[in-house]
């Protein structure tokens, strides 16, 4: 079974690539799409198990796209870094598996336990972005919304840690329901962060109908450009706030991926 997909539609503006090595996550955000895709209830979504043959099947995908221009993404229908992978290390089999076969590789999630695996991204060098999704502002609320994920300043700690031991960090501001907390906790990343994918809320409760996407994103160009930040705006929010004008890289988002390996390359 593959386990290295070409994410279609909207999925698309996270990378040309993406896998899945466990099914569920344990997160419980009160937004997540995933388990109405699986046909699933949010409890049972949160029963997390890895995929049948996962490492095998990944890396035959790997020897398909062995030397591949286009980066894959760690992961888009669950958190490469969930509470069962710090028991089984399927993440970090997988990520040696890219680096074996020079597949340039994003990293996407909300938990700080991503860490155990800083040797592995320090190794992959500028082949590997690691990124986390940033929301709430507050303890409170990031309870509220992600009850299971790490809370915001651990998030804001950890990609210190990762900035601070030269790995190309990025963030993903992807739901914004609360457009106060994202801005603010946006600045607090301004540190510690390398490279802005900037979104909206969609299709929850309403909420992407009665909040100002211009204003947001008005405040969040403004921020980044003053500091040099470079950042991809999601169709989604240009279109909610068309007024807003965006330049050059700021609308292509194959301009913030990974660098691609060279034909030879140190492995592990």
């Amino acid at each position: 079974m593959s386990i290295i997909y070409e994410p279609k539609g909207k999925a698309r503006e996270y990378a040309p690539l993406s896998c899945n090595l466990y099914s569920g996550c344990n997160h419980g955000c009160v937004y997540c799409y995933a388990p109405g895709i699986r046909r699933m209830s949010s409890e049972q979504y949160k029963e997390i198990t890895p995929r049948r043959n996962v490492l095998k099947d990944f890396e035959n995908d790997c020897k398909r796209n062995v030397g591949s221009e286009k980066p894959v993404l760690f992961c888009f229908m669950t958190d490469p870094y969930n509470s069962l992978d710090t028991e089984l290390r399927l993440t970090r089999e997988a990520l040696k598996l890219c680096h074996k076969y020079r597949i340039p590789t994003q990293v996407l999630s909300k938990s700080k336990t991503l860490l155990n695996d800083i040797d592995v991204f320090i190794k992959m060098k500028e082949h590997i972005h690691v990124g986390m999704t940033l929301t709430a502002s507050t303890e409170k609320t990031s309870l509220d919304w992600e009850p299971g994920a790490s809370l915001p300043e651990e998030r804001i700690e950890t990609l210190k840690e990762l900035k601070k031991n030269g790995v190309v960090t990025w963030a993903s501001f992807e739901p914004v329901y609360n457009i106060e907390e994202s801005l603010a906790i946006m600045e607090d990343s301004l540190c510690c962060v390398d490279i802005y994918k900037v979104g909206k809320i969609n299709n929850y409760r309403g909420l992407d109908k009665i909040m100002d996407w211009s204003y947001f994103l008005n405040c969040t160009v403004e921020m980044l450009r003053r500091n040099n930040k470079p950042f991809y705006i999601k169709q989604d929010l240009r279109e909610a706030a068309p007024a807003v004008r965006l330049y050059g890289n700021e609308i292509i988002m194959d301009d913030f991926l990974p660098r691609p390996y060279p034909q030879q390359a140190e492995l592990f």
